[in-house]
């Protein structure tokens, strides 16, 4: 606890070692409001200014206090070079009703980084962030402190994100083509709602577009341009040309036509994947949420800003958490954790995760060359349309750098779905419990064997980890110590295919290369017979499977990233189970350009990728059918007997018989 001495506004605080100029950080007035919304720390002589005023200001400030108490001394004031002393070693605040907020200089990240020690001692940790996080140097430094919790923005769901965007549209005087940031009042028009103005009637026409001008050229009483065009690296020449419009000068048919013009160069000058203006599309979901978003005064990084290379489909997806990092050899864990411990408090329950802790515990004991480790926690299911009444959760995402490699490595991390703690749950005893769980833990990785050597291009590595924790659940075994598993995989780069972007389909070659890849898959997943276990729903196409381009940037190959829900349906035969792959072909069937052509090309491939897995097995009979020997045969569902059924039904199919009813089913 600080205990000050008070000096009128001015106070001491001995456990630190600092005097303050002002009142202590987040005092408010008799009105409720931050009585200073700046501060600076100093460094060569230790000390804060919260005094109400400007940077400069609180520097000359201190500067004259340190004069006066220099003359009370009797010494002289300080010369010119140990006052630029006194200047340099300093860092600004800047002061929100939540946070206090570091600015730094990107090439003197230590200072920030002592501002940041300094401030721990007057606020706890999580209500300190930091400004400049555009900057790579910045985001560098605080990820090699374990610490991308303190940058990431945070999650939100895929259908709040839509709703939001959905939301923040916008009309001024007439039409409701504007996006609204509320954070900074700007509004953001795209170049499909200007497309959209020029089909109607011509006064309205041109009153939006009079109105649209005017904005274009204002600033709002936060100094943020009233409006703005989408997305905000549209060439600048492309904002001149609608601000010089001679609106009344020119006739309608004029009009329109000189408005078409500028829209054209507008959309050419988007990146491809921005073009297609829909929540759909996520590229372009991502981007318009960001915009509407930003807020001044950002303290925080996108995804892509904190990984290199991540998928869209994770933006706004990860809640980071506080890591590790490790200096001279030394395990470091975040303050917070300690923090935690003594404190217990709630906001810092869901912050410091236990089992997180436990990962980062073994992680440490394993690997002894580490330099930092940041773990993010991914709460909700990233599938376009996740399965109703799926068990989804305990996924993580660990960013893993080593002394001697130039780039950090990246981990997913799942837990069994079916641990010791789920049967409990069920209310089974503790031994059974344990036993269900071992044998679930086999069952995975047979599975995972299972569909390899079926063809299925899964992750070539695959960990497995384990650690004890407290039982918490209702049963009599609650505060019992289980043994809790989980599985580890590098993560996949790509895009998932359920979230190519759309104008990727415009080109025939991306297409057709698609489609080929995609019903080879196709073949394999109805091969293993991959459903949903709660629902039974088909998979494939939703989430699981990676798309990976090549130099080129067309189809090259898909990851499949996680086995789960394989061998769930190997009762039912292929011609009863093939229809809901149609699926791939119809829900692109407004992209492509020739759909009859993608939908020949990707029944093709999965009739001629069921052929080769039908002939693959005939040919080595003995080596698929001995595999599982040794597991126990048991015809209510294990998995030795849904490998032989899985097997029989392959080797008694019709693979043309089979593709005739996708094909129909597509037609359909």
């Amino acid at each position: 606890m600080i205990i000050p001495r008070c000096l009128g506004k001015d106070y001491f605080c001995y456990n630190i070692g600092m005097k303050i100029l002002g009142d202590p950080i987040f005092s408010k007035d008799a009105n409720g409001r931050l009585k200073s919304r700046i501060g600076t720390l100093f460094f060569r002589t230790s000390g804060l200014v919260t005094r109400p005023g400007v940077h400069a200001m609180q520097r000359m400030m201190w500067i004259d206090e340190i004069n006066s108490s220099r003359r009370q001394m009797g010494l002289g004031p300080m010369s010119d070079e140990e006052e630029l002393e006194e200047l340099s070693l300093s860092v600004d605040l800047i002061f929100t009703d939540e946070f206090v907020l570091i600015r730094p200089d990107p090439n003197h990240m230590d200072l920030a980084m002592r501002a940041d020690e300094e401030l721990q001692k007057l606020v706890s940790k999580r209500k300190i962030r930091f400004l400049n996080t555009h900057s790579a140097k910045v985001r560098n430094a605080l990820r090699a402190r374990g610490e991308n919790w303190r940058m990431a923005r945070k999650p939100i769901s895929q259908q709040d994100m839509a709703d939001l965007i959905e939301s923040s549209k916008v009309a001024i005087s007439g039409e409701p083509i504007y996006y609204y940031n509320p954070m900074t009042g700007t509004r953001y028009v795209t170049v499909g709602g200007c497309e959209g103005i020029a089909s109607l009637p011509a006064a309205v026409f041109r009153g939006q577009l009079k109105e649209a001008q005017a904005m274009l050229t204002r600033r709002n009483r936060l100094g943020h341009v009233e409006l703005d065009l989408f997305p905000v690296t549209t060439p600048i020449d492309i904002k001149q040309r609608f601000k010089s419009l001679k609106i009344d000068e020119l006739t309608d048919k004029e009009l329109v036509d000189a408005v078409r013009s500028i829209d054209a160069q507008w959309r050419m000058s988007i990146p491809s994947e921005l073009r297609e203006e829909k929540v759909e599309n996520f590229e372009w979901r991502n981007a318009m949420c960001a915009t509407i978003t930003e807020e001044p005064n950002e303290t925080s990084a996108d995804e892509r800003d904190l990984i290199q290379g991540i998928s869209p489909e994770f933006y706004r997806q990860i809640e980071w958490l506080p890591g590790v990092r490790i200096d001279d050899g030394e395990v470091i864990f975040d303050p917070l954790w300690s923090d935690y411990d003594r404190t217990h408090d709630p906001e810092l329950a869901h912050l410091c995760d236990p089992r997180v802790r436990n990962i980062l515990f073994n992680l440490s004991r394993i690997f002894g060359d580490a330099e930092y480790v940041n773990v993010g926690r991914i709460a909700r299911s990233l599938a376009r349309e996740p399965i109703a009444g799926s068990r989804h959760g305990n996924v993580y995402i660990f960013q893993y750098k080593q002394v001697k490699r130039p780039m950090a490595q990246l981990y997913v991390i799942r837990f069994q779905k079916w641990g010791i703690a789920e049967h409990l749950d069920e209310g089974k005893d503790l031994l059974t419990a344990m036993l269900e769980a071992n044998d679930y833990a086999d069952y995975i990785m047979d599975r995972r064997l299972m569909c390899q050597q079926l063809g299925m291009n899964l992750p070539t590595r695959v960990g497995f980890g384990q650690f004890t924790e407290p039982y918490k659940g209702n049963n009599q075994y609650k505060g019992t110590t289980v043994r809790a598993y989980y599985y580890v995989r590098a993560y996949v780069h790509g895009t998932a295919t359920d979230k190519v972007p759309p104008a990727k389909f415009r080109n025939p070659a991306f297409a057709l290369g698609f489609a080929r890849l995609m019903g080879a898959a196709a073949a394999v997943d109805m091969v293993v017979g991959r459903r949903s276990t709660e629902t039974k729903e088909n998979l494939f196409d939703k989430n699981y499977e990676v798309l990976q381009v090549g130099p080129d940037g067309l189809p090259a190959r898909i990851v499949i990233t996680d086995h789960a829900g394989s061998f769930v349906n190997y009762l039912h035969t292929f011609e009863d189970s093939v229809a809901p792959y149609a699926n791939v072909v119809r829900r692109r069937a407004g992209f492509v350009s020739d759909v009859k052509a993608f939908a020949s090309v990707y029944v093709d491939a999965f009739a001629a990728k069921l052929s080769e897995l039908q002939e693959k097995y005939r040919s080595r009979r003995r080596a698929y059918d001995d595999l599982f020997v040794h597991r126990p045969f048991d015809v209510a569902g294990s998995g030795a007997y849904r490998w032989a059924k899985t097997l029989e039904r392959l080797d008694s199919c019709n693979p043309a018989g089979v593709a005739q009813i996708l094909r129909a089913a597509i037609e359909a």
